[in-house]
């Protein structure tokens, strides 16, 4: 079979970092380091919840270093990083009412929106 030949399908490009990825992972990237200066500052309390966001906070780094080798298992934490605080994100506001925690939740939702389309999956290595 001739690769020039039209009846000969379009070769699936892999291995290439998407913007989108990279602005994903630089959002994320500083997302964590601010909540984890927070939890340092004692924002969120000093039991539990603190060291429950160092927890939270250390897998999103380790998933977005994942991710940006393309590798599966990283781009599941980020994708799952994303969706979780665009979900707390969205219970602050509802009990705070402030406006940036609805915003930041949408900008969140969109990055998982992003995350999961089938291109995105294509450019990952198992």
């Amino acid at each position: 079979m001739n690769p020039e030949s039209p009846e000969s399908p379009a070769p699936i490009v892999t291995g290439g970092i998407l913007p989108g990825m990279a602005a994903i992972s630089m959002f994320l990237l500083l997302v964590t380091m601010l909540n984890a200066f927070a939890a340092l500052r004692g924002i969120f309390g000093a039991g539990a919840a603190k060291y429950g966001i160092f927890g939270v906070c250390t897998l999103l780094v380790i998933g977005v270093f994942g991710f940006l080798r393309l590798r599966r298992w990283g781009w599941a934490l980020v994708t799952a990083g994303c969706l979780g605080m665009s979900i707390g994100d969205i219970y602050y506001f509802s009990h705070s009412h402030v406006a940036f925690f609805i915003v930041r939740a949408l900008l969140e939702l969109c990055f998982f929106l992003y995350l999961v389309r089938p291109q995105v999956r294509e450019h990952l290595r198992s």
